[in-house]
């Protein structure tokens, strides 16, 4: 079985691990607002955004999907 390559670099695993130790450390700061950050998944999102502005291997951002034609649809005759 052949083996899958990574998603992620190492060296974009170590931004994501010095953002966490920031984190905890409380001197994690937000974007635009400068807010503390204190919630682990938006630490994880600013590791990886920094990663891949520098360049390194990271897989692009999710986009979000809209909902089908066929499930709107659906919604509509259950409503009745």
């Amino acid at each position: 079985m052949a083996r899958k390559a990574r998603k992620y670099s190492s060296k974009a695993s170590a931004d994501v691990e010095r953002v966490m130790k920031k984190r905890k450390a409380g001197t994690l700061k937000s974007g635009r607002s400068g807010r503390k950050v204190t919630s682990r998944k938006q630490a994880i999102a600013i590791g990886l955004s920094e990663a891949r502005a520098e360049g390194k291997k990271v897989p692009k951002k999710a986009s979000k999907k809209k909902a089908s034609k066929k499930k709107t649809a659906k919604k509509r005759k259950t409503k009745k």
